[in-house]
Parts: structure tokens; sequence; C-alpha cells
């Protein structure tokens, strides 16, 4: 193969999206691709709960045939298994909806469809959406987790399957599997996409959002779910950064330290940056978000919890244990803190256009009893703001380590834009 040629699994969604509309790629040859990578692939990666190639090439077909739909036409993506999907089952990770077809797809997954976009698969999650693991592996190392609770997602963008993934985080679940398998996550600003037909955990916390191998897809999907007119990515320079550790730095192994200090120290040559303390009042928000989290996991599984709790998993029926157990007076208690932090982002940005700070631990644990730890993305999470991951660096056992951007609320296409630039200049050394 010419070094000038890409082979349609490898193309990103942008690239390919483009050589759609201009008739050098057909959607047909683009899905075979990627199901022929899924045939010699997911028998060690464990990626797909649910997948239909049948359908799917027809659908293909279809886009090859029929008017150009969007800006999505003809590319394929898959979706996180707590999504509804009205042509593939969607079990949200647990046998007790084994099975189950809802009626229609989610909000997030008929904006896409709407756009041209072809639903290849739906992907290993974690039950409801939690800490429970699934079979999936991490395409870096199979003896090491791919995160969670988007797993599946992750682990098949990462691993040349498809080019983009819908994912959700309550805590941690995008940018963790992200940084873990070495993609690309974006977690919008809170309530950016419907989660209409989303298995809700969280009330407070779910949020709907993307894992690619390049910004420029992310920021594509991005515009679509948000229902804005997509627009070429272009790269923007932030006037300051604040470099934000957080109190939970102790917590950071050395291959993340060196990421956020290596970044730091490369940007600080093009950019000015600072230090950015978090106020001693926001010290305890790890733990209001666990509160918050508990308690609406609890409650959002009532029914599963009366009338199926034997086929709940051991972790799964000790959170909703601890989440019934804590008082509603607590719950309140925290959601006020959440306020009352939320209300210092403000002062927080103030003289800041993004934040860099840690996305991860550091690099996958090895095993896959566990899907990792969420502190450093939950503490964003609560706080509503967007976020991106870009694994700009590598751990000790050669795994993938990234670093994580923060912007104010509801500047997510400043976000992409200050990402692509940061990308740029940690990339070109």
């Amino acid at each position: 193969m010419p070094a000038t040629m890409v082979s349609h699994d490898k193309l990103t969604a942008t690239e390919a999206a483009r050589r759609i509309a201009c008739g050098n790629l057909t959607s047909e040859a683009l899905v075979e691709a990627c199901l022929a990578r899924i045939a010699a692939r997911e028998p060690e990666i464990c990626a797909f709960a649910a997948l239909d190639p049948s359908v799917a090439l027809q659908e293909a077909r279809a886009c090859d045939r029929g008017p150009r739909l969007g800006a999505l036409h003809g590319v394929p993506f898959v979706a996180k298994d707590v999504l509804d999907t009205a042509d593939l089952p969607t079990e949200y990770g647990s046998p007790i909806y084994s099975g189950h077809r809802p009626r229609a797809d989610a909000a997030c997954v008929a904006r896409l469809r709407a756009a041209g976009a072809i639903l290849l698969g739906k992907t290993i999650t974690c039950e409801f959406a939690g800490f429970a693991p699934g079979p999936t592996r991490n395409p870096s190392n199979l003896a090491h987790t791919p995160g969670g609770s988007s797993s599946g997602s992750a682990a098949a963008v990462a691993d040349f399957m498809v080019p983009v993934g819908l994912g959700t985080q309550t805590g941690g679940s995008i940018l963790r599997p992200a940084s873990y398998c070495g993609v690309i996550g974006y977690k919008p600003s809170f309530g950016i996409v419907s989660r209409a037909g989303l298995k809700l955990a969280s009330d407070t916390l779910d949020t709907i959002g993307l894992l690619s191998r390049s910004i420029e897809d992310i920021a594509l999907f991005a515009d679509v779910l948000a229902s804005r007119e997509p627009v070429p990515l272009e790269p923007l320079a932030p006037r300051r950064i604040g470099l934000c550790r957080t109190f939970l730095w102790d917590e950071a192994l050395p291959e993340t330290r060196q990421a956020v200090e290596t970044a730091a120290e490369r940007l600080s040559e093009h950019v000015e940056i600072r230090d950015l303390v978090l106020p001693a009042t926001l010290h305890d928000i790890v733990a209001t978000r666990g509160t918050i989290d508990d308690y609406e996991r609890a409650r959002a599984l009532a029914y599963e919890w009366h009338h199926h709790r034997d086929r709940l998993s051991p972790h799964m029926a000790a959170t909703v244990e601890r989440g019934l157990a804590i008082p509603h007076a607590r719950y309140v208690d925290a959601l006020r803190s959440a306020a009352s932090a939320r209300a210092l982002l403000p002062s927080l940005f103030a003289g800041f256009d993004l934040v860099l700070t840690p996305c991860a631990t550091g690099e996958a644990p090895r095993g896959l009893d566990s899907t990792g730890v969420s502190t450093f993305q939950g503490l964003w999470t609560l706080l509503h703001v967007p976020a991106i991951g870009l694994p700009t660096h590598r751990g000790p056992h050669g795994l993938p380590v990234a670093i994580q951007l923060v912007a104010p609320l509801y500047a997510d296409t400043r976000l992409l834009r200050f990402a692509r630039w940061v990308a740029d200049r940690l990339e070109a050394r």
C-alpha cells in the first residue's frame, strides 16, 4: 500500500465524510472495512454488546444510493449500551434486560442518524454505567483494564473498529477509559446533549459525550449533537492557561504528574501559564459528588432493586444499599454544596481561558476486576463544565496517559479549538 494511502478503517470520521461527499469513498466500503477489523479483533477485545453487520451494510448501501442526509452522511459510529436503540438490543450491561428492544432511539443516536451517520453496533458498558466491569479489554495491553464505564466505546475506537463512539459520564466514565485506551474523550457542558433515551444513573451528573481518535471528529459530532452548524475546527490560542494540580495531586502517579508538568512546560513557551489553586471550600467536592451519585443512582434503580435484586451484581447492590441509607437532608445538603461550588466558577476562571489538570491517576491498572479511579474526572463532572482528555504521554508500561483540559461552562466550542491548539504545540516536539 502506498505511503499516502490509509486503509479505510484507519480514517478519521472527518476525512471519511469528506471522501464520501466527494465520491472518492463509498459508505459500504468504509463499513465493510470496520466490520472486517471487528471480525479480526473482537474475539480479543470484546468491545461489543450487540452487532448486526447485515443491517449496518444495508444502511451503508442506502446512504450510497440515496440523497445526502447531512454532515455525517455514511460515517459509522457506535453507542454505549445504556443508550436506547430501536433496531439493536439495549441491555444496559445487566442480565435483567437481556434481549430488551426499545421502540425508539435515544435522542443523541437519532440526531446522529438524521445527519446520515450509521449505527454500527452497541458497545459494552459496566452494569448500568456503574463500576462492575464487563469483558472488554484494553487494546494497548489485553491484561489491563480499558477503564469504564464507557469501556466498549473507548476500546472500539482505540482499536480502529470505528472512528467515533458515544459514551456517558457520571464521574469519569468517558475521560478515564479514553485516557487508558489512548483516545480523545470529550464530556460536554451539562445539559448540552439531550439525555432522552438514556438509562439514567444520576439526574444531576449524567452527561452524554464522545470518544474518538481525532479532535476534528469530536467537534464534528459535537456540532451535530448540539444542533450547531458544523464548521471546520480552527485552532485558537488561549491567552492564559491555569495549571490546576487540584487537592488530589498526591493521588497522581508519577506518569500523570510528568504528563501535566511536561505539558505545562512546553505550553509555557507559547502562552502564559499560572497556577490555579482551588479554594479550600472545594476540597469536599469529591465526597459531595459521591453522595449525589449514590443517592440518585439508588432511586433511579428502584424498579430493578424491588423486582430483580438478586440479578444485580454485588457491587451494584452495595451501591444501592449505600444510596438508600443516605438521609434526604444529607442529599439536599450535597446539592447545595454542589450549587455553591458551581457559583465559584466565574471567579475560578477569571483571567484564564483554559485549565490544564490531571485526567486519570495514571496509566491503566493491570487486571480486569476494576475500572480505575474517577476522582480526577469526577471533580469537573460535578461542576458541569466541559472537559476533554488528550492522550499525550506514556506510562512506565508503555500505556497511554492523558492530560485534561477544562473550560468555563458552555464554552464547549472554544474548548475544542483550544484543544486543537494545545495538541498542535505538544505534538510538534
